[in-house]
């Protein structure tokens, strides 16, 4: 049903326990459905709800909801507040995790001397058959317990699930089997059984089928132990983020003092200590101190970055350097940490297209199977088949057919696809965003903050012969820019001081700055001047001044005692990895388009450095849009790519917006992939993993497919022994989970650079 015009829509998430398969996700999403203005998506790998409803319908509806369709259902805990895994990082093992293993291990116990006696005749002696009757009962009830009572459970609400045919299955063998012991003759002492892969007729005994009856709740207790272990670790990328939050954090006091307060009592303006090897607790400026940071849990930066007084850190970055002081700018949910989370969380709870297909099929897919399971063996019977041969049949396709694989097909390669992700620096809102990646042919890129640094530096300083020296001008030069507000003069004395070993600059007096001109100053008792090029130039500088126009860059002159010294070049350098990303974008055969708001000459000279050939230059943003809406009727599939509010209109606009994360939260905002650790060869890693992961999807959907229309036709046949048949859906589903968990380890290919500069 439709929500009202006008109605306020808010989104909630449920923990929803007890499903098992893909038509426990139907069934969950279809009755949610039902109430006014609800949608639901429910994923099947995490056991996660979100909902979208009219804020006037509370969460406590929602929960009786699907409590009422045969599930539980409770708000979860924020993934920022989970307790950090102990150990080996996979927590506490809970109360019924628990449970199911022992419960395995029984089975597994009781289950193993009837599988090895009834499949080797050579070692069945006098009443073994009682011996294997008296094993298979309680692994029959207590064993397939959980199965019996979700299909008991299931009934009530006229539902069928995967545990519907497993308990069938489990009750047809055992009653088969007591049937053939007490009435059909198979308990007299001195009977023997052969076993045969394929069902075959009696031969005036009845068989029992006790390997069966105990095989599919062990093989289906197993594999599904096995799937839950391999879909713990796709979530291995969120438990990884709460490790990261600190649980204390040391607050300095104005008297010099610390204190230690949990972190949920740490405000913004607070200042706290970072001492070597510990976490930043939360975002903030440092004060004082310098060190080197280790963000690679945070952003993918595999290098340290330095930091000082009036550097930004993230929470979550290691200190391993010196003692830090930071002022926190952000706490709890403003983090960037908690940012994350909840991007690498909202993606997961997304489906595919191809997934939607496969959970349509599944809502049906139960019944569909107790039709064929009941034809199968009103056929057999029909036909005049031996009964015992009729009920294996349908035994067998009771307990083959998998829905469990259609449903973890997508979400369980979707978690490990944005764990990865996110390790990589790379955060994807959803499978939708995926799609966009994988097909993308055109990308339209910003200039400044995305291909270039986004700030003014220092590119290279040439001095005349003779002189004083490149190292000795640089050094007046930055401390006459002291007294400096002009972004090149903040440049030029950053530059001076990173060169001079971060030592303190000379004092200038005397400071004038002169309009349109530069500044002067006197350092040293001598008069130093950083001024516009003028005519009267050095023959080694002219040339110097010439090629950095034709590169955009901007020059100054430094006069010391009214004698030229050298020619300083200041601009916007291209990062290291654009020229990599754009070389490797091409490779991928997707069209770069470089759109920027700067000049001509700038935007040119980037271009040309990165083999750019389309640019579009002194771009407003409803340019951008233009450019975008152009592209699209080309039949172009764009992406675009930016940081800033003027990129907001196209980020939006395009098939697919990709924000740096170093830009603004409005960019952030509107784009559907975040490239947290703001570097631009992201983006190559991004349509890779895309592709890979659809790829995966796709291999995953194939086999959940394949294997339900090979094997149930088998089995009807008389071709599938119940046994055999509840192995082979046990490893179906656990196949799925495996070939996702892949994407984990997934690591970037090697593609050869080709420079244009």
């Amino acid at each position: 049903m439709g929500a009202e015009p006008g109605a306020v829509l808010v989104t909630t998430d449920l923990t929803v326990g007890g499903m098992t398969c893909a038509a426990c996700v139907t069934r969950v999403e279809k009755k949610l459905g039902k109430l006014d203005g609800v949608t639901a998506t429910v994923n099947l790998a995490t056991g996660m709800a979100r909902v979208s409803h009219p804020a006037g319908i509370s969460p406590d509806e929602l929960v009786a909801t699907v409590e009422k369709a045969g599930y539980t259902a409770a708000l979860p805990e924020p993934p920022m507040k989970q307790e950090p895994a102990d150990g080996d990082g996979d927590g506490d093992e809970s109360e019924g995790a628990r449970q199911e293993r022992h419960r395995l291990v029984v089975t597994a116990l009781l289950a193993l001397p009837v599988l090895v006696l009834s499949m080797a005749p050579g070692l069945q002696f006098r009443n073994w058959q009682w011996l294997c009757f008296a094993l298979a009962a309680p692994v029959a009830v207590w064993g397939a317990w959980p199965f019996h009572v979700r299909a008991v459970k299931g009934l009530r609400h006229s539902a069928a699930t995967m545990d519907t045919l497993v308990s069938l299955g489990v009750v047809a063998s055992f009653a088969w089997s007591s049937y053939a012991l007490f009435l059909g003759g198979a308990g007299d002492p001195g009977m023997r059984m052969p076993f045969t892969f394929v069902p075959t007729a009696s031969d005036g005994v009845a068989h029992i089928y006790l390997e069966a009856a105990v095989g599919v709740p062990l093989f289906v207790l197993a594999g599904r132990f096995l799937e839950a272990r391999a879909r713990h670790g796709t979530g291995e990328a969120l438990r990884s983020l709460a490790r990261l939050t600190a649980k204390e954090v040391p607050v300095r006091e104005d008297d010099g003092s610390e204190r230690l307060i949990p972190i949920e009592e740490l405000r913004a303006g607070q200042v706290f200590a970072v001492r070597p090897g510990e976490r930043v607790a939360t975002d903030g400026q440092v004060t004082e101190g310098s060190s080197a940071v280790d963000l690679s849990l945070v952003t993918g930066e595999c290098e340290p970055v330095e930091v000082g007084p009036g550097s930004p850190v993230v929470g979550g970055a290691v200190n391993a350097g010196g003692l830090l002081l930071v002022r926190a700018t952000a706490v709890g949910a403003d983090t960037q940490l908690a940012r994350i989370t909840r991007l690498v969380t909202e993606a997961q709870a997304g489906k595919a297209r191809a997934q939607r297909l496969a959970d349509s099929v599944a809502g049906v897919f139960v019944p569909v199977v107790l039709a064929l399971a009941v034809t199968a063996l009103g056929f057999w019977l029909g036909a005049g088949a031996d009964p015992q041969a009729a009920i294996t049949a349908c035994v067998a396709v009771l307990v083959v057919a998998c829905p469990c694989a259609l449903g973890l097909a997508t979400p369980t390669a979707l978690m490990a696809a944005t764990g990865r992700g996110a390790q990589l620096g790379v955060l994807v809102t959803g499978p939708q965003a995926l799609e966009g990646l994988q097909h993308l042919d055109a990308v339209v890129l910003d200039k400044t903050g995305t291909l270039t640094t986004g700030h003014m530096t220092v590119t290279r300083v040439t001095a005349v012969l003779e002189g004083l020296g490149s190292d000795a001008v640089l050094r007046l030069a930055g401390a006459v820019e002291q007294g400096s507000e002009h972004p090149l003069g903040r440049a030029v004395c950053a530059y001076a001081r990173r060169e001079s070993g971060e030592q303190r600059l000379p004092d200038v007096s005397e400071f004038s700055a002169l309009p349109g001109r530069g500044v002067r100053g006197r350092v040293e008792g001598r008069l130093v001047e950083v001024l516009a090029p003028d005519e009267d130039l050095p023959a080694v500088l002219v040339d110097a001044l010439t090629a950095s126009e034709s590169a955009a860059r901007t020059p100054v002159v430094v006069r010391v005692d009214g004698a030229v010294e050298a020619l300083i070049e200041v601009g916007d350098v291209v990062r290291p990895g654009s020229y990599r990303a754009v070389d490797r974008l091409r490779r991928l055969g997707i069209r770069p388009v470089l759109a920027t708001g700067d000049r001509e000459a700038p935007a040119r000279a980037v271009a040309q450095a990165l083999g750019i050939e389309e640019v579009h230059a002194r771009c407003t943003p409803e340019g951008k849009a233009a450019l975008v809406r152009e592209l699209r009727e080309q039949g172009y599939r764009v992406a675009v790519v930016g940081d800033g509010v003027n990129d907001a209109a196209a980020l939006a606009g395009a098939d697919l917006g990709i924000a740096m994360g170093s830009g603004t939260d409005v960019a952030i905002g509107a784009a559907d992939v975040t490239l947290v650790r703001g570097d631009i060869e992201a983006l190559v890693d991004a349509v890779l993993l895309a592709r890979r992961t659809l790829g995966t999807i796709r291999t995953n959907l194939v086999w959940a497919f394949g294997y339900n229309v090979v094997t149930v036709p088998l089995a009807m046949v008389g071709l599938l022994n119940p046994m055999l048949a509840a192995a082979a859906m046990s490893a179906s589903s656990v196949l799925v989970v495996a070939n996702s968990l892949r994407l984990r380890a997934w690591q970037l290919s090697s593609i050869p650079v080709r420079r244009y500069a």
